[in-house]
């Protein structure tokens, strides 16, 4: 995979080509940081169990302070690579989390179960807390055991976390859905789960 470095306000790889199988493939409008630190990540292995091997390519479209905005992108190869689409963690999250907030606690419901967080350890003055649990300032993907995941942490305060959501994706209905959602909450708070 190569592309083109872009100066600017913001230097950015542009224009990429894939080059697989002998064949070569033009994204002209994927984005990529030029930090070294978040170089795309091209993994090749097996992520929806039909004993043929994926492509998965994330890139990082920026990072900052409490920030980090990643993509990707799954190909299956059959005759040349075919993208599937991977259902967006945003609305995934939008779907199946019920959030509350208050200057006390924070709860969560997945499905039937409830987390409730104690965030008085990490003192917020009520005047920074946000009016709900807010999503999406990071959203990492990652190939792990061969399943391709999202994590996502919940946000409280501009700079206050109490922990993060995991989504596992699977291959389903010809295309990457979720397969669990899973709270993970902060080692410095005590969850307490109904």
């Amino acid at each position: 995979m190569y592309a083109k470095k872009m100066e600017g306000l913001e230097s950015q790889y542009r224009e990429f080509k894939i080059d697989f199988k002998g064949e070569i493939y033009s994204r002209p409008f994927w984005v990529n940081v030029t930090n070294p630190s978040y170089a795309p990540e091209i993994y090749f292995e097996d992520i929806n169990k039909d004993n043929k091997d994926e492509l998965i390519i994330i890139l990082t479209l920026g990072y900052g302070t409490d920030a980090l905005l990643q993509e990707v992108y799954v190909y299956g190869y059959t005759n040349g690579l075919a993208n599937v689409i991977v259902d967006d963690p945003m609305a995934i999250i939008y779907k199946n989390v019920k959030t509350k907030l208050s200057n006390e606690e924070a709860k969560l419901r997945i499905g039937n179960k409830e987390y409730k967080v104690n965030i008085t350890p990490l003192d917020v003055e009520p005047k920074n807390l946000n009016e709900d649990i807010g999503f999406g300032s990071i959203i990492k993907y990652e190939v792990k055991d061969h399943q391709l995941t999202a994590t996502i942490p919940a946000q409280i305060s501009p700079a206050g976390f109490i922990g993060q959501l995991v989504i596992v994706y699977e291959y389903r209905d010809k295309m990457y859905q979720a397969k669990s959602i899973e709270f993970q909450p902060s080692a410095l708070l005590t969850p307490l789960m109904e």
